[in-house]
């Protein structure tokens, strides 16, 4: 079964699934970076898909390429990074890691100046109104991003002494859908940091999954 919800991104859970997430901090892409992901995202939805293609791969295709704009403002270093500081960046890995293989597990996740990425299933016996006072309205990834979020947004703010939103209000989040995806995403996460220059090989970077391997 598969429930949808959308508030300005659209956003879909089901069942026994597992979930691609990326949450970005408050101000992490300035405003000439919104407008031009807006303006993509606005000439995306209306394209015509093709004859020989699936509405539903076709909209995969635009969220992909919606996402990948995304992530070229995010690595561009232009807003809010306050994740380059370690002291935060291990407050979000220990967030992360917290109820891994309790509540969910995580197959990979890796933490960038400006956002993190993880992928992860929520457990079998998953219970959103058991953790942390979270309502059962809430679903399973609902509820766990909230969570990591929240608990990490207070703990970074007391670090930096300061109020107000750490986190964007939403996240970004995909269905992986099989194992092709399953492995598309790790990949992506795994080399992220490569990919935006921070460092040569994965398992040189500090706050990521891959660094157990390395």
């Amino acid at each position: 079964m598969i429930s949808f919800s959308r508030r300005h991104l659209p956003h879909y859970d089901l069942k026994r699934s597992t979930y691609f997430v990326t949450a970005c901090l408050a101000g992490s892409i300035p405003a000439a970076g919104l407008h031009n992901i807006r303006r993509r995202k606005a000439e995306l939805a209306g394209r015509a898909c093709p004859t020989d293609v699936s509405p539903t791969c076709w909209r995969s295709q635009a969220q992909s390429e919606s996402f990948e704009i995304s992530e070229d403002w995010l690595d561009s270093g232009a807003g809010s990074q306050w994740l380059k500081d370690q002291r935060l960046a291990a407050i979000v890995r220990d967030e992360l890691l917290r109820h891994a293989g309790d509540r969910y597990a995580l197959h990979a996740y890796v933490i960038m100046p400006s956002h993190f990425h993880c992928v992860f299933t929520p457990g079998p016996h998953w219970d959103a109104g058991s953790i942390g006072g979270e309502s059962r309205r809430l679903s399973p990834r609902s509820a766990i991003v909230r969570l990591i979020k929240g608990r990490s947004g207070l703990a970074c703010n007391r670090v930096l002494r300061r109020v107000g939103a750490f986190w964007q209000n939403e996240s970004y989040d995909r269905v992986v859908r099989d194992s092709q995806e399953f492995e598309q995403f790790v990949n992506y996460v795994k080399f992220n940091p490569v990919k935006a220059g921070l460092c040569r090989r994965p398992e040189e970077w500090e706050f990521s999954s891959a660094r157990k391997t390395g």
